[in-house]
């Protein structure tokens, strides 16, 4: 289901973008880099985060880190993962395919300024076997995501 719904996100909003299915698991940063043939860097991993009472769902570079100090600071709180057991109930897509498209809830959507150093990245696409290829300027603009600056680094 996580899969139609980033498909159906896309037809609707950005109809020129598809969803690349692939045999191969896409479900970590490593393994995603590996298959897509780019570097750890463009891989636009989505995190899930708790955030007081709210949840919210930040993109960043996938060989980047979280700077606890500027998320705090950003945040006004410390960052928090979401239970892996949450984690598809709340976004609507499967740990490993995590992405800002066709969420199952509206969520606040945040992209780390660290994507804005490549030219294209890959989110998943809702499922561990699907990515999606972006440039990170339109991925923010299509999830109206806020960019901010959480990354270490």
């Amino acid at each position: 289901m996580s899969l139609q719904s980033v498909q159906a996100f896309l037809a609707e909003h950005a109809p020129d973008i598809e969803v690349t299915e692939m045999d191969a698991s896409l479900a970590t940063v490593a393994l995603a880099a590996q298959a897509l043939g780019v570097a750890d860097g463009q891989i636009a991993k989505t995190l899930s985060l708790r955030t007081g009472d709210d949840i919210i769902v930040l993109v960043m570079r996938g060989d980047a880190r979280i700077d606890n100090r500027k998320y705090k600071q950003q945040f006004g709180t410390k960052a928090r993962m979401l239970e892996a057991s949450e984690v598809e109930d709340i976004t609507g897509h499967p740990v490993g395919g995590v992405c800002p498209f066709g969420l199952a809830r509206p969520l606040s959507v945040f992209c780390d300024v660290s994507l804005k150093a490549f030219t294209e990245v890959f989110p998943a696409g809702g499922a561990q076997h699907a990515a999606v290829r972006i440039t990170p300027e339109r991925m923010a603009v299509l999830v109206n995501a806020q960019w901010v600056d959480v990354a270490q680094g």
